[in-house]
């Protein structure tokens, strides 16, 4: 895959990227990160998205022993990591309730731990997840410039932030941000109504796409407004000689999205990796919105 700028303030990323936000119930996390990590740089992928929680708060460790390992290169990866969303979990006793954490001393202790258990001297770019209303977020934005200037983080994102939530942290900020993490795929558009993926682009900003077969959903699901989308898919996927969960994803590629990868079905892995293939239609994309609508 040729590497793409992921705003007009860098970095260069893959055009997919890997994430491991759905690791919480991986067994065996060494191994199934070692073939999944190669597996995405044999298609190009040398872009993974860590967060401080995934995988129960394991992921960055496991991923961390490979470059210690000398199973790849640092400077062949590009490393996303996050801090914001605190999740109940057995190894963070003093987490009692799912909440969200965007204090300066929360990010710095975090992006501090990351660097830790990914083994690296910098992450290139971090992203604050979610905002929280309670937070100073006059010492948060202090906290992340210092971070800049310090070199510990190249870059600085946002996930899962609304519209007005991007534009009251960027009043804060000196630093760029570089991309917002957003959920959107077929049978979620809601990025296409309230004005997240208008302000993203307005920023000259590429979206990542989480979530972009909808959790298996695409595939799998059973609700009307899954079945009425597979249908389509099938139906317009034989034009193109290609998989329909492809297709699914040469929709939101059409959108100038990045897909956000969260399988470890290595086989789901590269059909998404073929989406990159596909120049979909200009009325085939409108078609399978419309019927995602229900119109």
């Amino acid at each position: 895959m040729q590497k793409i700028y992921l705003s007009d303030a860098g970095p260069k990323v893959s055009p997919a990227v890997y994430g491991f936000y759905r690791w919480n119930n991986i067994t065996n996390i060494t191994a199934t990160m070692e073939e999944i990590v190669n597996l995405c740089l044999d298609l190009g992928i040398n872009t993974f998205d860590h967060g401080d929680s995934y995988g129960s708060y394991h992921c960055e460790e496991a991923f961390g022993e490979l470059l210690a390992k000398n199973k790849i290169r640092r400077q062949d990866v590009v490393l996303f990591t996050k801090c914001g969303l605190k999740s109940v979990s057995s190894n963070q006793p003093e987490v009692r309730i799912n909440h969200y954490n965007s204090s300066a001393e929360h990010i710095v202790k975090s992006v501090e731990a990351s660097l830790i258990k990914l083994k690296t001297d910098y992450i290139d770019i971090f992203l604050l997840d979610h905002l929280d209303p309670i937070s100073d977020l006059e010492k948060t934005a202090q906290a992340l410039e210092n971070l800049h200037k310090s070199g510990k983080i190249k870059n600085f994102g946002v996930a899962n932030f609304s519209v007005f939530q991007h534009q009251l942290l960027a009043t804060y900020l000196s630093l760029p941000i570089v991309t917002n993490h957003i959920e959107l795929n077929l049978l979620n558009s809601e990025a296409l109504d309230n004005g997240q993926l208008d302000y993203i682009k307005q920023r000259y900003m590429r979206p990542m796409a989480s979530s972009p077969l909808a959790a298996g959903r695409i595939a799998t699901g059973t609700d009307e407004q899954a079945t009425r989308v597979r249908e389509k898919l099938e139906e317009i996927a034989g034009k193109y000689q290609a998989d329909f969960e492809s297709l699914a994803i040469a929709w939101l590629i059409k959108l100038g999205a990045l897909p956000l990868i969260g399988t470890t079905d290595t086989q789901r892995i590269r059909k998404i990796t073929k989406a990159f293939d596909i120049e979909l239609d200009h009325q085939d994309w409108y078609d399978l919105y419309n019927t995602s609508r229900g119109i």
